[in-house]
């Protein structure tokens, strides 16, 4: 379902970020193949240096299908930024990519809390994220983050922000593995 970035992946990436619907919402856009194969290797190098970490979600037959990434990584925190191509919204790879991406990033890379940013326009992702059992709104939790990615908003905030923190998901975990007749340690 996730694999480590590489560039064999990028033309069919490129493809399906340009899409309408996809492209607004992709934090690092690029408006050529030959740029998204730039920004691809940027990020393999990126990941190298400890400065992000990035996969390529996969489907069932191990097509790339979008990205997930955790970026601005500082004290065992970041920023996730994930998109899943067009014609593969709605069919619950996004939840299952998250999932196992909170898993590499909490058992791991030993990372303390994921933040995730969503312009309050982007109903789509809104909704996504309220599915996960274990995301809280960041907004009280962490207003110096909130504060920062809403710093050049003139009115109104323009981003909501959800965290997940490592003690969320592990509480998350433990208490689907006691539903499912596992015992609780």
């Amino acid at each position: 379902m996730l694999k480590r970035r590489d560039l064999h992946d990028a033309p069919v990436l490129f493809e399906l970020m340009t899409h309408k619907e996809v492209f607004p919402y992709v934090r690092h856009k690029a408006y050529s193949s030959d740029e998204f194969y730039f920004l691809t290797k940027s990020t393999i190098e990126k990941e190298e240096n400890g400065e992000l970490i990035s996969r390529t979600i996969l489907d069932e037959y191990h097509h790339p299908i979008g990205t997930i990434n955790l970026f601005d990584l500082k004290d065992n925190k970041g920023y996730l930024a994930t998109w899943i191509g067009q014609p593969y919204f709605g069919k619950g790879y996004n939840k299952i990519a998250k999932e196992r991406f909170m898993e590499e990033l909490f058992f791991i890379h030993e990372i303390e809390a994921v933040f995730i940013k969503i312009r309050k326009t982007n109903t789509r992702s809104l909704k996504a994220i309220l599915k996960l059992p274990y995301i809280s709104l960041g907004n009280i939790l962490f207003p110096a983050q909130f504060e920062e990615i809403n710093k050049d908003s003139l009115e109104a905030p323009t981003y909501e922000l959800f965290v997940i923190t490592r003690e969320q998901y592990m509480i998350h975990r433990e208490i689907c593995a006691v539903s499912e007749g596992e015992t609780a340690v």
